[in-house]
């Protein structure tokens, strides 16, 4: 098969699309022909050297992917070869097959073609799993997401809408406020130009923000305590902005706020089974009905991965970039 690997540590041009021997599924797991590819900016850290794979995954990149199964491993029941489906990884997607075990396979939902899916496994169970499971938004709450535009911006954006919760996003441009405005944000705050914790709380009556999805961390950590709501949650999901900042307990006491901090990557495979099994029961409906529409921003070939890695890490995008093996 081809894949993309890396040799060393770098920029996009330290990516290279080699021959690789086939993957061959084991026990509980499927053997999946790749036909698209979800970029993510795991990915960029991990091609940069700082976000190394857990013990065990694949070394090659790629968090989620859509394509047909293959071939089954020993044990595996429900699948048939030639199911079109869509996939969250561990690791091992920028390539022409993968092995996936079977808790963390998705049908292609309905509304979708099979290229389009592969926008979907990553950022939707991150989505779900930390604003809903976790944090709980419940309607009529405030939502505030940090990178609005980006591909967990954008399903935040249309999920929260879906729930109910009034959205508000953080963005980089006025195009960019555009399009998370089309998708149903209340408010679109650019923030080169505003402080979102004036505008939260200008545009909710001093109410402030029930959950904050954030992406930046450390930079932003004293400014999201003083956007929350009593009784809010903000849920940390990325460090852009840093890995330590400082913490005002007291501030935080005030609000009787809650900071919870998650990752999806290193979790136990029963675990991310049980976050994939809610989406396919809670999620794919919405995708089937067009509440959830992927955003997809541009579609190109595997040969052209060190320009899809480019874009993302420019923040040129809105929605996600993807990938195709053919």
């Amino acid at each position: 098969m081809r894949a993309v690997v890396t040799r060393d540590a770098g920029g996009p041009e330290v990516l290279a699309i080699e021959e690789l021997p086939d993957p061959a599924p084991g026990p509980g797991e499927v053997l999946l022909d790749v036909a698209a590819i979800g970029v993510n900016r795991a990915d960029i850290l991990q091609r940069q050297g700082n976000y190394p794979p857990p013990p065990g995954a694949s070394p090659i990149l790629g968090l989620e992917c859509s394509g047909r199964i293959s071939s089954l491993g020993p044990g595996v029941e429900g699948f048939t070869p030639g199911d079109e489906v869509c996939a969250l990884l561990t690791g091992g997607a920028y390539a022409e097959k993968v092995v996936v075990p079977t808790g963390q396979v998705l049908p292609k939902p309905d509304g979708v073609t099979l290229v389009e899916a592969a926008a979907l496994p990553e950022v939707v169970c991150t989505v779900w799993s930390n604003v809903f499971m976790l944090a709980g938004l419940r309607p009529g709450e405030i939502l505030l997401v940090h990178g609005g535009a980006s591909g967990i911006g954008t399903t935040a954006i249309q999920l929260g809408v879906a729930a109910g919760a009034r959205v508000v996003v953080t963005v980089g441009s006025a195009a960019k406020a555009e399009r998370c405005l089309a998708l149903g944000a209340e408010t679109a705050i650019n923030y080169h130009d505003e402080d979102f914790v004036d505008v939260v709380r200008r545009t909710t009556d001093g109410h402030g923000a029930d959950v904050i999805l954030d992406i930046i961390g450390a930079a932003y950590l004293s400014r999201n305590i003083a956007a929350l709501a009593v009784e809010g949650r903000l849920v940390v999901i990325g460090l852009q902005g840093g890995r330590r900042g400082e913490l005002d307990l007291g501030a935080l006491m005030t609000k009787r706020g809650a900071v919870l901090a998650t990752t999806l990557r290193s979790r136990p495979l029963e675990e991310k089974a049980a976050i994939v099994g809610s989406v396919v029961d809670t999620i794919w409906p919405l995708v089937a009905d067009g509440h959830l529409r992927p955003v997809v921003d541009r579609v190109l070939p595997l040969s052209e991965v060190a320009e899809a890695h480019r874009v993302v890490e420019a923040g040129e995008h809105v929605g996600k970039v993807l990938l195709t093996t053919s």
